[in-house]
């Protein structure tokens, strides 16, 4: 019988049972592995309806890094005055990747919006996603396109003529612009094909339904977004001078 942790494959296969709807201990069979240790596995990620190979994968990681970090820390110097914990930042940074991946966005483009969300600057080059992600540069040009096709990510060219990569408030609000007018477009579709199959009939009504709720959808981001804009850039406040009051 098979010791040591699970591997990513098994994680795989247990995934793959889990969806054919096996037992723990068919799935564990097929692994050579307890059947303790299969279902310890899927109830510590999810369970046997959420879970997720790369998910459980990437939490093992994160936990066996959390172990290894106090041993480490010990040789770096201490965090003092405002300088930030590293610790801290990767444990944060692996939330949000993780996060994002729940939300059903591919490892490699979550772990660079990740990386761009948390840069200081709110932007970074290509070279500068590749060094700090240790990941290859086709790999960053596909998370990136993915990431502009949402509406993600902006590109611009810097001083030196280098392309980067940025997330903004802009970028942010209009992602969500973007988001409400192709709910709009589902409302609209939907709403032809009420003429195609003859009002009245099932499939009419329920087009007619799905039209209705994807615009009320689409007008109310609209209308959130048009008041949210106040909150991503308030105005300045005024003083009693610039008023002319006393």
């Amino acid at each position: 019988m098979s010791g040591g942790r699970l591997t990513q494959a098994e994680r795989k296969q247990i995934a793959l049972g889990l969806a054919d709807d096996l037992p723990y201990a068919a799935i564990a069979r097929r692994l050579d592995r307890p059947t303790s240790t299969i279902t310890r596995e899927v109830m510590r990620n999810g369970g046997p309806t959420a879970y997720r190979a790369d998910l459980a994968q990437r939490a093992t990681e994160s936990r066996a890094h959390r172990r290894a970090q106090p041993t480490a820390r010990g040789r770096e110097a201490p965090v003092t005055g405002r300088e930030r914990d590293g610790e801290a930042v990767r444990h944060y940074e692996e939330t949000f990747t993780t996060l994002l991946m729940q939300q059903g966005m591919p490892k490699t483009t979550a772990r660079v919006l990740t990386c761009l969300f948390t840069a200081d600057a709110g932007s970074l080059t290509a070279a500068e996603l590749v060094q700090r992600l240790q990941i290859s540069p086709p790999s960053v040009s596909k998370a990136i396109k993915f990431l502009e096709i949402q509406g993600l990510v902006r590109r611009e060219s810097d001083e030196r003529r280098r392309v980067r990569y940025i997330v903004d408030d802009n970028v942010w609000y209009q992602s969500t612009i973007d988001s409400a007018r192709g709910m709009a477009k589902v409302a609209e579709i939907t709403r032809q094909g009420v003429d195609v199959f003859g009002h009245g009939t099932s499939t009419a009504t329920r087009l007619e339904n799905m039209a209705r709720f994807t615009d009320f959808i689409s007008e109310s981001i609209l209308e959130a977004a048009a008041k949210g804009r106040e909150v991503l850039y308030p105005q300045p406040e005024m003083s009693s001078k610039d008023t002319g009051t006393r």
